[in-house]
């Protein structure tokens, strides 16, 4: 079963060609994506690699975590699933807010 990698600290200089070639050495690559900022299209500086088995991705996180590649020191970790963005947006889970409805600062005469 595939597992899925965050890389970390890279390299703005980095493609996803050369992360391949660096967690092969692990074993067999399924994926590898480094994400960009969709307005500018540059780097953010993380990515994901997908290894074939967990056996791969452990071994891949014992190698690879803390090297220096392209002058930073890889961060080498499992995914962590991504928190769910409730309707409520980043307070939906506080609960009412206090004095009734809220709601935005109108404009007073």
């Amino acid at each position: 079963m595939p597992a899925k990698l965050f890389v970390g600290n890279l390299s703005f200089q980095a493609t996803e060609e050369d992360l391949r070639e660096l967690f092969q050495q692990a074993g067999t690559v399924e994926s590898v994506r480094i994400v960009t900022d969709q307005f500018t299209g540059r780097p953010r500086g993380f990515g994901f690699v997908e290894m074939s088995s967990k056996e791969e991705a452990s071994k891949a996180i014992e190698m690879l975590n803390g090297r220096l590649f392209r002058d930073r020191n890889l961060v080498v970790d499992e995914e962590r699933p991504q928190p769910q963005r409730g309707a409520g947006g980043p307070r939906s889970d506080r609960g009412p807010r206090p004095g009734g409805a809220g709601g935005g600062g109108g404009w007073r005469r």
